[in-house]
């Protein structure tokens, strides 16, 4: 059982080092590292995950305005439509983050705290 759970560790390893945006070897991982109690491996699990699935959004957001001619008032047009729909703030940062993100932060948290905790 713990040479089949080693076993699946490297393999999404191996496919976490690649940072493609795939949810499930991240999830996976976090699942196995938390089982483990593991939270120095989880944590950093997350930080890599997030990090990919906030550059995949970027990346998404640029390709989106690429072809655009007036790509400035399309910019402006869809940041003033996002503030009044109450999905970014003044400062464009946005108020909700898309899924599976927001569960992540919510774990980081979580996992920091326990972290914390193991210190003391």
């Amino acid at each position: 059982m713990i040479d089949d759970q080693q076993e699946n560790i490297e393999e999404f390893e191996a496919l976490v080092k690649n940072a493609k945006a795939d949810p499930y070897p991240y999830e996976r991982l976090m699942i196995h590292y938390r089982k483990q109690k593991n939270y120095k491996d989880e944590l950093r699990v997350i930080n890599k995950a997030i990090n990919v699935f906030t550059d995949q959004l970027r990346r998404q957001e640029t390709a989106m305005f690429k072809g655009a001619k007036s790509s400035t008032t399309i910019k402006k047009l869809s940041s003033q439509i996002s503030r009044s729909a109450g999905l970014t703030d003044k400062k464009g940062n946005p108020n909700y983050l898309p899924e599976p993100l927001a569960k992540w932060e919510k774990r980081k948290q979580t996992v920091e705290k326990k972290i914390k905790k193991d210190k003391t």
